[in-house]
């Protein structure tokens, strides 16, 4: 899928009609429905997830190291390539 720099990776998926993406807060960093798995590989480009986000992703049975919440990582060009993989819901 083309992603567009500028807009987080959450927005770039619902963009792109992902509807298992559910977002429900819609960016605003207070939910973890758009958790996703970073390919491996690319954990340094998007960075670690900062305290709010962290505390977060443990509220999934799904967090892993790999997690962080797609609404928290800008795409820039330096991330062009990026995979991620939607995380199970909770």
């Amino acid at each position: 899928m083309e992603a567009e720099s500028g807009l987080s990776v959450m927005e770039n998926i619902r963009d792109n009609g992902f509807d298992e993406l559910l977002a429900l807060c819609g960016g605003c960093l207070s939910c973890a429905t758009c958790h996703v798995h970073v390919q491996d590989g690319w954990m340094d480009a998007v960075g670690a997830p900062g305290d709010d986000e962290d505390d977060l992703l443990e509220s999934s049975d799904h967090k892993q190291p790999n997690s962080r919440l797609s609404c928290q990582i800008e795409m820039t060009d330096a991330l062009d390539g990026l995979a991620v993989r939607i995380a199970p819901e909770d």
